[in-house]
């Protein structure tokens, strides 16, 4: 029997206060200005004019969904189905009015769920190391530093690869 392909509705109900939903058209830009006000993508800078670019693009195997609190729109995040034997979470970021509240955990726990019903062996995930505050979030959802980039989105800037083995 074969195993349902991970993240291809396009609406999860997480919570009775938390949904995911494929980003529309009029969302990305929406979503682009959230992002680009917080970091790491406003230390890079990343504008909102290129997030609207990413979050606007239909791409199979690289789902982009909105997070929705209590019909809100807070935040998204994109995955990479296909990396490594396992998602890549490509962004992730609630609007900082909805951080600390238990989202950002109950999306972790989606899409670890989803990644396990597909039989998957790892979350992968980059993070800036000035991005503390995302280094101390994947660490408490169990990923471990597997390698630091250097020069990878910007010159004299590092990224932590970031891995929670599934099995």
């Amino acid at each position: 029997m074969a195993i349902a392909a991970a993240f291809t509705a396009g609406h999860y109900t997480l919570s009775d206060t938390l949904a995911l939903s494929v980003i529309t058209p009029t969302q990305a830009p929406v979503i682009a200005a959230l992002f680009a006000a917080i970091d790491p993508w406003k230390s890079y800078p990343i504008t909102a004019d290129q997030l609207t670019g990413f979050f606007s693009t239909i791409e199979p195997g690289a789902p982009r969904f909105a997070i929705h609190i209590d019909g809100t729109l807070a935040g998204a995040v994109s995955l990479r189905t296909n990396w490594f034997r396992g998602p890549y979470i490509q962004t992730f970021a609630l609007g900082p009015a909805h951080q600390g509240r238990g989202a950002g955990a109950t999306v972790m726990a989606f899409i670890e769920r989803e990644a396990r019903a597909t039989a998957e062996r790892n979350l992968w995930v980059a993070v800036s190391d000035f991005n503390v505050d995302a280094q101390r979030f994947y660490v408490r959802h169990g990923f471990a530093q597997t390698a630091a980039i250097p020069d990878l989105v910007r010159d004299g800037r590092t990224e932590l690869l970031l891995r929670k083995r599934l099995a």
